[in-house]
C-alpha cells in the first residue's frame, strides 16, 4: 500500500509554529522492531579468554557490539556495518535494498576479518579518508586499527600496512573530524586499558588502579591524515598525551563557536575531559573551568547536540546508576561562555540506570532532539553479582587493578534485564520518559545506538546493538509528525577559503535554521556515541511550518553559505554550488 502519512499529517496540522510534541497534537512516539524481517539480526559475541582470568576479563571487554551506518556503494541509502568480538567471528556489512530490506554482502565486501587470536574488535567508523567521494572503513581493535578503503565496486581492500595506523593500543571508540581544518579527516582513538596485550597477559595489574579516580588507562590517540593514505600520530603535539584515563568515548563539536571542533572525552573510573581547540593545531585542556571540577563518575557515552535550540552545543554523557553507585547521568548545557552546567535532573534525563550509547534525534518532526539511552551491563542467573563485588572494594588495602583480586562472576548478573529509554523532549525544557508507550523498551544489554531514515520516509530510526544479543532494528512508525529538511552536505577539498579547507563528507560544517522565530543548529558528525556511528546526512524536524525563513551553511573551510531547499525531501548541498540534487521522500511504506 503506498502512504505518505508522515507528510499528509504534516500539511494539514493545526498551528503555525514548531509544537511542543508532535505539531502541536501530543500525538505519541511509536516504534516497530522489524529486525529480523529486515534482514539486520546480528548477534554480537564477546571475546572468551583462556586461563584463571578469563571470567573477569570477559567482563571488562563486554564492549565492543557497535554499528555504523554509512552509504558505502553510493545508492542514496543508508547501509550498516555491525561487529563482532570473539575470536574468528565475523563482523558483517548489510546493504541496504530499500523498503526496508537488507541483505548480507560481508563475503563479496572483504570485511569480516579482525578477530584473530591477538587482538578483539571494538568499534567501526565510515569516513572518506581520501576526500574520492566514496566511503572507506576504519576497524579498531584491541590491537592494531584495519583500514578498508573502498574500490568502487562493491568491494574493500586492506590498507593497514601503507596507512601509518601501525600503534598497538586497546582501543574501544573512534571518531574522524578535521581538527586543523587542512579538508583531511584526523582521527581521535580512545582507548581503554593500557596498552599491554589482554590475550597474551603478562602481568596482572592491568585493571584500573582506582575505582574513582583511575590514571592508568590507555588515554586517547590522535592520528593527523597526511593526504596518500598516510596518517601520523600527532598526541603529543597536539597537547592530548597527558591525559591517561580509561577513554570509553570521544564526541567533537564547536562547542564555543569559533568554528574549531572541540573534544569532550567520556572515561570510566575517573573524571571527564574537555578540550577546546586553540586553532593551532592543538588543544588545551579545559576540564576545571569548563566543567566546574573533576567528577568520579564512569563516563561511558559522549553526545553532542542542542537540545534547547539555544545556538550552542551541549553534551550528553551516561553514567552509573543501580544498587551501588548512584552517580546520575550529566547532560552538560552549554552556557555559551565556555563552561557547562548539568542540567540532567532538572531536565528528567539523569537516571538511565547502567548506562551506553545514547543519541538525539527529532523522532517525531518537531522540532526538538528526542533522545534514546541503552542501558544494562550483564544478564544472567538470579544471582547479583555486586554484593559479592561489594565485598571486594570494602577490602582493606585492596589492589583494584590485579585482575586475580576480583571476583568471578560466573553465572551472576550485574546490573542486568534493565530496559532502554526514551525520553522525549518538551520544548527544551524537560524529557519525559516514553520508551513503554514507544515501544522501545526493551530490556538487552544494550551497547551502541546508530540512527538513520533507513527507509527515507523523513522518520528517524533506531539500530541498537547489544552484547551477546541479538541486535534491533525500530522502524519509526509515529503516525502524526512534522515537517523536515534531510541534507547531505559535500565539502570541497580543493577550494581552500582563508588558508582553510573541508573535507568531501564535511564533518564539522554547521547548519542554523531560522524557522518560526527560532534557530535550529545541527552540526556534521564523524562517529559520536558510544558504539554507534549514525548518518552523516542531517535531519531538521519542522513541526507544522510550511516554510524555513533562512539556512545558512558555515564550511569547515570557513565559507559561509546561504540555500534554500524544498521541504520533506532528501537534498544535496555541494560548496559553493549550493544545492545540485533534491530527491522527495519514499512514498512506499516497503509493505507492498
Amino acid at each position: 500500500m503506498k502512504t505518505w502519512i508522515c507528510l499528509l499529517l504534516a500539511a494539514t496540522a493545526a498551528g503555525p509554529h514548531l509544537g511542543a510534541e508532535g505539531t502541536g497534537t501530543g500525538a505519541a512516539l511509536r516504534f516497530e522492531e522489524v529486525g529480523a524481517q529486515a534482514g539486520l539480526r546480528h548477534i554480537h559475541s564477546t571475546r572468551r579468554f583462556a586461563g584463571k582470568h578469563a571470567d573477569v576479563l570477559r567482563m571488562f571487554t563486554s564492549g565492543g557490539a557497535a554499528a555504523a551506518v554509512g552509504d558505502f556503494d553510493n545508492d542514496g541509502l543508508e547501509d550498516v556495518f555491525v561487529t563482532n568480538s570473539d575470536n574468528g567471528m565475523p563482523n558483517k556489512l548489510f546493504r541496504n535494498l530499500g523498503g526496508f530490506r537488507f541483505s548480507d554482502v560481508t563475503a563479496k565486501a572483504g570485511v569480516a576479518g579482525g578477530n584473530d587470536p591477538n587482538s578483539i574488535v571494538a568499534d567501526a567508523l565510515w569516513f572518506d579518508y581520501d576526500n574520492d567521494g566514496w566511503q572507506d572503513l576504519l576497524v579498531v581493535r584491541f590491537g592494531t586499527p584495519l583500514l578498508y578503503h573502498n574500490d568502487q565496486d562493491g568491494t574493500f581492500r586492506d590498507v593497514s600496512s601503507a596507512s601509518g595506523l601501525d600503534r598497538f593500543a586497546n582501543t574501544i571508540a573512534v571518531i574522524a573530524f578535521d581538527y586543523d581544518r587542512d579538508g583531511l579527516l584526523d582521527l581521535l582513538l580512545g582507548h581503554y586499558f593500557k596498552d599491554v596485550n589482554l590475550l597474551d597477559l603478562k602481568q596482572r595489574q592491568v585493571l584500573p588502579d582506582n575505582l574513582d579516580n583511575a590514571h592508568n588507562g590507555g588515554g586517547v590517540g590522535l592520528w593527523r591524515n597526511l593526504g596518500g593514505g598516510r596518517f601520523e600520530e600527532a598526541t603529543q603535539k597536539a597537547g592530548l598525551a597527558e591525559h591517561s584515563g580509561w577513554t570509553l568515548d570521544a564526541g567533537h563539536g564547536d562547542f564555543d563557536n569559533d568554528g574549531h571542533p572541540d573534544i569532550y572525552l567520556a572515561c570510566d573510573y575517573g573524571t571527564d575531559r574537555v578540550f577546546f581547540n586553540k586553532g593551532d593545531g592543538t588543544f588545551r585542556d579545559a576540564t576545571t573551568e569548563a566543567l566546574g571540577g573533576f567528577d568520579t563518575k564512569k563516563g561511558m557515552n559522549a553526545e553532542v547536540a542542542d537540545y534547547n535550540n539555544d545556538g550552542f552545543l551541549d553534551v550528553y554523557v551516561t553514567n552509573i546508576t543501580d544498587e551501588y553507585m548512584k552517580e546520575c547521568n550529566m547532560l552538560w548545557f552549554n552556557n555559551g561562555d565556555g563552561t557547562f552546567t548539568d542540567l540532567s535532573k532538572e531536565t528528567g534525563t539523569c537516571d538511565t540506570l547502567w548506562g551506553w550509547g545514547a543519541k538525539f534525534a527529532d523522532f517525531d518532526n518537531d522540532g526538538w532532539q528526542d533522545l534514546y539511552a541503552v542501558n544494562g551491563l550483564r544478564s544472567a542467573g538470579e544471582k547479583n553479582y555486586i554484593p559479592v563485588l561489594f565485598e571486594m572494594i570494602i577490602t582493606p588495602d585492596i589492589d583494584f587493578s590485579d585482575v586475580a583480586n576480583w571476583p568471578d562472576i560466573g553465572q551472576m548478573t550485574w546490573s542486568g534485564y534493565q530496559k532502554s529509554k526514551l525520553f522525549r523532549n518538551l520544548s527544551g525544557e524537560i524529557f519525559r520518559e516514553s520508551s513503554a508507550q514507544a515501544g522501545v523498551d526493551n530490556d538487552l544489554d544494550g551497547r551502541g545506538v546508530a540512527l538513520a531514515d533507513f527507509d527515507r520516509d523523513g522518520r528517524i530510526d533506531i539500530y541498537q546493538t547489544n552484547a551477546d544479543q541479538p541486535a534491533l532494528l525500530y522502524r519509526n512508525t509515529t503516525t502524526e509528525c512534522g515537517n523536515w529538511l534531510a541534507l547531505r552536505l559535500v565539502g570541497d577539498p580543493r577550494s581552500a577559503w582563508k588558508g582553510m579547507r573541508s573535507s568531501r563528507d564535511a564533518v564539522g560544517a554547521r547548519l542554523s535554521l531560522s524557522v518560526q522565530g527560532q534557530t535550529l543548529v545541527r552540526e556534521v558528525q564523524g562517529g559520536n556515541g558510544y558504539s554507534g556511528q549514525s548518518s552523516k546526512i542531517v535531519h531538521f524536524g519542522l513541526g507544522a511550518a510550511q516554510k524555513v525563513d533562512s539556512l545558512q551553511i558555515r564550511w569547515p573551510s570557513g565559507r559561509v553559505e546561504a540555500v534554500e531547499v524544498p521541504l520533506n525531501s532528501f537534498s544535496t548541498i555541494l560548496e559553493g554550488k549550493g544545492l545540485v540534487r533534491k530527491m522527495p521522500a519514499e512514498t512506499s511504506d516497503g509493505r507492498d
